[in-house]
C-alpha cells in the first residue's frame, strides 16, 4: 500500500474534502496547493499522477491529530523533553 492508498483511504473515511485537506496540513505549517493535492488523488497512470512523499503524508497525520484533538496543552508541553 502506498502512501498515496493511505492519504485516499482517510479522505474518504473521514468525508474530508481538499480544503479540509489544506486546512490540516495549514496546522503543522506545511503548505501544499489544491492542484499538488488533486496530483495525489489521480491514478497512477495519469499524466500529472505525484507521489504522495512521507513526509507529506506525516504532516497530514501529525495536523489531524491536531485537528481531531486539538492543540497540545501548555503544561503537557513543558512535560516533554526537547528531541535533538
Amino acid at each position: 500500500m502506498t502512501n498515496n492508498d493511505v492519504l485516499k483511504k482517510l479522505r474518504v473515511a473521514l468525508q474530508l474534502r481538499d480544503d479540509d485537506i489544506i486546512k490540516i496540513l495549514s496546522l503543522v505549517d506545511f503548505r501544499v496547493s489544491k492542484s499538488e493535492l488533486s496530483a495525489f488523488f489521480r491514478r497512477e497512470d495519469h499524466p500529472k499522477y505525484m507521489e504522495c512523499g512521507d513526509q507529506i503524508l506525516r504532516n497530514f497525520l501529525n495536523g489531524l491529530v491536531i485537528h481531531l484533538r486539538g492543540p497540545m496543552p501548555e503544561n503537557v508541553k513543558k512535560q516533554i523533553p526537547k528531541q535533538k
